[in-house]
């Protein structure tokens, strides 16, 4: 029997607030164990919750930008379970009153984005029979995006996911570093016979943190619950971990429902009461997103579409772009640099674009050296590499180097009359109509010159020559 996948996604994105949801405390990541922490976000006897007002914005921003409706109230409640790095014993959340409802990403239903504190740490050390707790990470501000079950394929999945995280780096609310945790997923996957309009039995593959993850786990899922129903055996409803080592998901929990975890109203926070005003006020300073940015590239600068949204996908990538058409109006020579020497070396060395050594600057001062003619395109991918490695000027580096083109037609003409001298055989065959013989001048001429001659003198003066 085929089957159909059915795939939602519950994305948790780590707010970049200065401190916590609901105290002062820090949220720098990468701090000593338990050196960010007070009497609130530990669950101290006495001490109350105080909501961050710039986390609230940021959740409204994100809520706008996903094209949700934002509710003028809303309520935090507590959601209980029992976990060790959960101190409180509870954590607080918001369950039948969200701030975000009913947005969409493209066609993908997005049903509510709600606020949320973050758990803190388990750290398992090898070779002791211990755990050991960090709470640093307690009541770090969350917003949980909850799409619809709408997603029918793993690599549909992956690229709702980029696109969400495109989004949220664009607005400046999450900074999208999946490695550090600023960035998770939670799956729900369930199959089905193709045609069918019930829903099969779902599984969670739980805090996914990279796009590549989520696609190999959510394929392993659909395989293994394919495997399942063609065997006669039924798929049953659980939380499952993603264990990239072995490439499959593995039994956590059974899935708990909304009842077990017995959510009530937080009696130490008033609700959220959001004014018409602010929500227009943060709306009016929304940036340019990613695909409102794709189509003034296209318009304003007369690259084509596919350019574009390469360009537009991260945000770095398109003000690396601006600032390089800004130093060099060249926009199309500048996207395809860009797009094949820079996008290549980025993902060679795992680069970030951010601490690259070439800076746009000079990346359009290349280019520029290119429409002058004083380099040509071949000496330019020579100078690339040194700026690569180096972060020298090109300037400085034509000037050492002496990689200036041969722009002296006197000089190339010599050139070409040595080359054509040598080569009788080669010449008869170009007049007798083997047109491709040009090519083959055109790179000798190149090599002997060790690519400094211009190519365009080049190939004018050998077409005059050769008749």
């Amino acid at each position: 029997m085929k089957y159909e996948p059915v795939i939602g996604l519950e994305v948790h994105a780590q707010l970049k607030t200065k401190s916590k949801l609901f105290c002062s405390c820090s949220t720098e990541f990468g701090a000593a164990p338990n050196t960010q922490i007070c009497p609130v976000c530990t669950a101290q006897p006495g001490a109350l919750p105080v909501l961050n007002k710039k986390a609230v914005e940021m959740a409204i921003k994100a809520g706008l930008a996903l094209n949700c409706s934002i509710q003028t109230r809303s309520v935090f409640a507590r959601k209980n379970y029992f976990y060790p790095d959960l101190p409180k014993g509870y954590q607080i959340s918001q369950y039948e009153l969200p701030l975000c409802l009913n947005g969409h990403l493209g066609n993908i239903h997005i049903q509510r984005i709600h606020m949320e504190e973050d758990a803190g740490k388990l750290i398992h050390d090898e070779g002791e029979a211990v755990s050991h707790v960090d709470l640093n990470r307690c009541s770090t501000p969350l917003i949980e995006i909850v799409s619809g079950p709408d997603i029918r394929s793993a690599a549909e999945a992956a690229e709702y996911m980029r696109k969400l995280r495109n989004i949220l780096v664009y607005l400046d609310v999450c900074d999208g570093n999946m490695q550090e945790g600023s960035l998770r997923c939670d799956a729900n996957v369930s199959i089905r016979p193709v045609g069918a309009k019930d829903f099969g039995t779902r599984t969670e593959i739980k805090n996914v943190n990279s796009f590549k993850f989520i696609e190999k786990a959510i394929l392993y899922e659909i395989e293994r619950q394919t495997q399942l129903l063609d065997e006669g055996k039924p798929v049953v409803q659980e939380t499952r971990l993603w264990d990239s080592v072995t490439g499959k998901t593995r039994s956590m929990r059974s899935k708990e429902e909304a009842h077990d975890y017995r959510y009530f109203p937080d009696p130490d926070l008033l609700p959220l009461t959001v004014e018409s005003s602010w929500i227009e006020a943060v709306r009016m300073h929304l940036p340019e997103l990613p695909e409102a940015k794709a189509i003034r590239f296209v318009k304003d600068f007369g690259i084509p579409e596919y350019d574009a949204q390469v360009l537009t996908a991260e945000k770095p990538l398109a003000d690396y772009f601006e600032t390089c058409v800004k130093h060099h109006n060249s926009p199309k020579k500048i996207s395809n640099w860009i797009m094949t020497e820079l996008m290549r070396e980025l993902k060679n060395s795992d680069s970030d674009i951010q601490q690259i050594k070439i800076k746009p600057e000079a990346l359009a001062r290349l280019v520029a050296l290119i429409d002058s003619g004083d380099i040509s395109g071949a000496i330019a991918k020579t100078i690339f590499a040194e700026m690569w490695s180096s972060g020298a000027d090109p300037e400085k580096i034509v000037e050492a180097k002496g990689l200036k083109q041969v722009s002296d037609s006197g000089a190339i003409e010599a050139l070409i009359d040595k080359i054509l001298a040598s080569e009788p055989e080669n010449v008869q065959l170009y007049k007798a109509g083997k047109m491709n013989v040009l090519g083959h001048f055109v790179g000798q001429v190149m090599k002997q010159s060790q690519g400094k001659a211009n190519p365009k003198i080049v190939n004018e003066i050998l077409k005059k020559k050769l008749g």
